[in-house]
């Protein structure tokens, strides 16, 4: 990190700039007048998808994993009605990952922890993360998978920027795919796990999934029960800026399994969330379980 200015700091990474970003990202006291203006009382903070270091050296990863999760316990602690924390794990060594998730929930009093789409290439669903999430649904700790350098980018053609704009979509949806054609979500139903952006692409992947279940005997007896009703066991954030999707996301996956998101600081972030879900046409029941109700069941928080 490089200071740029009095709120603004470069993020680099092998000696470039990967990223320009401001206090927002570290000052309690902004996010909190800021969150004001959005209609938003509490809000979970996780670390930037680039900070779970899942390519670096299991000890140099150890160090700014475990400085990340301080640095947002303190900031949680700084405001405690209003800041819930979420932390990160070295998931490229499945034990040490299991022993840093311990620390951040009996420690650090984090509620949930963020893991990327993929592990150094590997998706999330594949068997050699299964002890992780046998630990993390005994610990009740929300597991939160957030896009990380998504595969194909060689095909992305344009400004840089497009890996998260393009790239994510489609990235976070076969990471959820993974989880549920794994059957990692049917072997622990007590794991509370979410995906980003709505999962991106999946409900169309999920219908496809799900045709093939129920024409088609040989695939169907590899799975244990329908994927839709797989898919329904996870939640989804609403960070995805556009109502028709709110509507088929509430439609596809109910609006029980729907997470208030934004994708703040960053980028084009919601500002007002709430409004999204009345842009869509939702029901005030309906918005008020998912911006009332589901993060708290979501988190293992007292409601």
């Amino acid at each position: 990190m490089e200071n740029a200015s009095c709120s603004h700091a470069n993020l680099i990474i092998s000696g470039q700039v990967f990223r320009t970003i401001t206090d927002a990202a570290w000052s309690v006291p902004r996010r909190v007048v800021e969150m004001a203006s959005m209609g938003i009382l509490r809000q979970a903070i996780s670390p930037m998808p680039e900070l779970l270091s899942y390519w670096l050296p299991l000890e140099s990863a150890r160090v700014l994993i475990r400085h990340v999760n301080e640095t947002i316990a303190a900031m949680a602690a700084e405001s405690p009605k209003q800041m819930i924390g979420v932390g990160a794990i070295p998931l490229q060594a499945v034990e040490a990952a299991i022993e840093e998730l311990r620390r951040n929930v009996e420690l650090l009093g984090l509620k949930a922890v963020e893991v990327g789409s993929n592990i150094n290439g590997v998706p999330i669903g594949d068997p050699r993360f299964e002890p992780f999430f046998e630990a993390a649904a005994a610990l009740e700790v929300a597991v939160f998978v957030h896009a990380l350098r998504p595969v194909a980018k060689e095909r992305l053609v344009g400004p840089p920027a497009l890996e998260q704009i393009i790239g994510f979509p489609g990235e976070i949806a076969l990471a959820a795919a993974s989880v549920i054609t794994s059957g990692t979500l049917i072997r622990h139903p007590k794991l509370r796990i979410a995906f980003s952006h709505g999962g991106g692409g999946l409900v169309p992947l999920l219908a496809r999934l799900e045709r093939y279940w129920q024409e088609m005997p040989k695939f169907r007896a590899t799975l244990e029960e329908s994927p839709a009703l797989t898919a329904r066991r996870a939640y989804y954030d609403l960070a995805v800026f556009e109502p028709a999707l709110v509507r088929l996301l509430a439609q596809t996956m109910g609006t029980s399994q729907l997470l208030v998101g934004s994708d703040y600081p960053f980028g084009a972030y919601e500002r007002s969330p709430v409004d999204l879900l009345r842009r869509a046409g939702l029901s005030e029941d309906d918005t008020s379980t998912i911006t009332r109700l589901n993060a708290t069941r979501y988190l293992g928080l007292s409601p």
